[in-house]
């Protein structure tokens, strides 16, 4: 079973995914640089992790509560709101901030 950690990193990844957001779109809306994301999600050691602050951020940016976020990618992006979702799985479309 993974560690909530590598389970956030992998919900993290599907909801942009779904959304069709770059790590430059999410940092965007997260007012994060392209690079801090990508220290994020890759979990490298030395690397950063998501915060307690970027859960709530990342809830606010996918309109997810955030015990949703936790509980894998699969139901994350189950209950991603249908105007967050990009036209095309794997497409694009504008972040909203």
């Amino acid at each position: 079973m993974p560690s909530t950690e590598v389970n956030l990193r992998l919900t993290v990844a599907a909801l942009m995914y779904a959304t069709g957001e770059t790590q430059t779109d999410l940092g965007r809306g997260l007012r994060l640089s392209q690079g801090q994301v990508s220290r994020k999600q890759s979990g490298a050691a030395g690397g950063s992790s998501w915060t307690l602050t970027d859960l709530d951020r990342l809830s606010a940016h996918y309109g997810i509560p955030v015990p949703d976020l936790l509980s894998g990618a699969e139901h994350a992006v189950s209950r991603l709101p249908a105007r967050r979702r990009a036209a095309t799985i794997g497409g694009t479309q504008l972040t909203t901030i």
